[in-house]
């Protein structure tokens, strides 16, 4: 590929827009195996032998291994470039989906997941990056970010839609298996059309810490995930937060002690990456749980096929596209932090909208126009947040800073989905012993929404109170970009 020079850093692509469409990809596709299962669970239940419980682990095992290794992930590329990891974790990542597909035991398919898992945690911090590296701070940052937003906030409701019509038509091992061909399309396009931008760091590998925070978040996600059935008095799960708890504070004094630390304290000079991290980790809390309770309300509730649940999820994922694409010029004219809060704002509407759902209710009217102001809300979001978590951080530490922000969502994400999950449980127990059993299902649903909702109102004003906080350092002057966090705060 032709490469253009810049005035200082690594050479620019003669097509960026190619290149930036590929590791686009490489994000969609990672954010879609994150849902792409749910649909299809029945399916996969009955036509591999799961248990309850073995059900659950087909989508844990994923975001166990997600979680719990993206740090990981993000300072490899750092150190041993970013475009031969993320190269390696497609490669992961698609003979673990066909892998998947042939699984015959539950264990294997099990498993492959968990693996599919460690892929994609090579995958989303190295692609993040490569797209940093790329398109420096400017509205071309900007752009770029814009699609990154819309094409992982796609993902998710193009999981089920894509899981629907696959499920419905040839069965679910065709889940996997298109998903191990896109992702190998997907590995030749970053070949061909992404550059070496990014040569390899200098430093250590920060083994020992790796290995700390990566047993802390292992405990801690397969913790809040066994909750939901467990409970959370179970003696596995109590042992499992006090292991996650012990190992986050040997994490922390080790990291005090290292030249090489995994997470060096330069990471958070500037307050932005503390903020959007933070941020990142409540956003995420109700992010996963809106894709995992609104196709089960589309199912259970309103009796919807598949194919109709997927289909449903169509208005959110255009509407994510259109919020992303939005989104900086929206921050070009009214700032970063009022865009932020717009957003989680619109989200949050959608949700309380949602949480007024019935049983006796229909697609149209229950699920639709909530469905479309959350898209716009959570893409507006999304992408402000993703530009807080990593401007300002050194060029050497983008991957981590990538991996750091996909890690606090997805822990987020599971932290949320256990305590909604088991919100929504207990409600509808207490229900059944009154209602009929769709009244009962879709109170428990109506509570979900409804705390998340009142979550994302508690966010967007921690948000406004964060961004005023946040000052930059003296003497450090850069310009105001649309679409940038680095455009000045209030």
């Amino acid at each position: 590929m032709k490469l253009g020079r810049t005035k200082d850093g690594p050479a620019a692509p003669a097509r960026p827009g190619a290149a930036l469409a590929a590791l686009a990809a490489a994000q969609f596709t990672v954010m879609l195996a994150t849902s792409i299962v749910n649909v299809a669970l029945p399916q996969i239940r009955s036509g591999v032998g799961l248990s309850d419980g073995g059900t659950t682990w087909v989508v844990n095992a994923y975001g166990l291994a997600f979680g719990a290794l993206l740090l990981a992930g993000g300072r490899a590329g750092d150190l041993l470039g970013r475009r031969r990891v993320l190269i390696a974790g497609l490669a992961v990542f698609a003979g673990a989906s066909l892998a998947a597909g042939l699984a015959g035991s539950p264990g294997l398919l099990i498993a492959a997941r968990a693996v599919q898992g460690a892929g994609a945690a090579a995958v989303a911090p190295a692609a993040l990056a490569l797209t940093m590296d790329l398109f420096p701070p400017g509205p071309g940052r900007g752009r770029a970010l814009g699609v990154w937003g819309a094409v992982s906030g796609a993902g998710g409701a193009g999981g089920v839609l894509l899981g629907g019509v696959l499920t419905q038509a040839w069965g679910w091992p065709w889940i996997f298996h298109a998903v191990a061909l896109g992702t190998t399309l997907v590995l030749a396009a970053v070949a061909m059309l992404v550059p070496r931008t990014a040569a390899r760091g200098a430093g250590r590998f920060d083994l020992l810490g790796t290995v700390a925070v990566t047993l802390a978040l292992t405990c801690l996600v397969w913790a809040l995930t066994t909750a939901r059935a467990a409970g959370w008095t179970d003696a596995g799960v109590v042992a499992a937060l006090l292991g996650a708890g012990v190992l986050l504070v040997l994490f922390v004094l080790l990291e005090r002690r290292r030249a090489d630390a995994l997470i060096p304290p330069r990471l958070f000079t500037t307050g932005r990456v503390a903020a959007g991290n933070l941020l990142m980790a409540l956003l995420g809390s109700v992010w996963i749980a809106l894709f995992f309770f609104l196709p089960l309300y589309q199912q259970q509730v309103l009796g919807m096929s598949p194919l109709a649940t997927g289909a449903g999820q169509l208005p959110l994922a255009v509407a994510n596209m259109i919020g992303a694409v939005v989104a900086p010029r929206l921050a070009g004219r009214i700032g970063a932090p009022a865009t932020l809060t717009a957003g989680l704002l619109a989200e949050a509407g959608g949700l309380l909208w949602l949480a007024q759902m019935r049983a006796d209710g229909s697609y149209l009217v229950d699920a639709l126009g909530p469905s479309v102001l959350v898209g716009l809300g959570l893409s507006v979001a999304f992408v402000q947040l993703t530009v807080l978590a990593v401007d300002g951080v050194p060029r050497q530490d983008a991957g981590l800073a990538g991996g750091l922000v996909n890690t606090t969502r997805q822990v987020g994400g599971a932290i949320g989905l256990a305590a909604l999950a088991t919100l929504a449980g207990s409600v509808t127990a207490r229900a059944s012993a009154h209602e009929a059993p769709l009244e009962a299902l879709t109170a428990g649903y109506r509570a979900a929404f409804a705390v998340s909702a009142a979550v994302l109102a508690a966010t967007a004003v921690l948000a406004v109170l964060l961004t005023r906080a946040i000052r930059r350092p003296r003497g450090v002057r850069r310009p105001a970009t649309p679409g940038s966090a680095a455009a000045p705060l209030p």
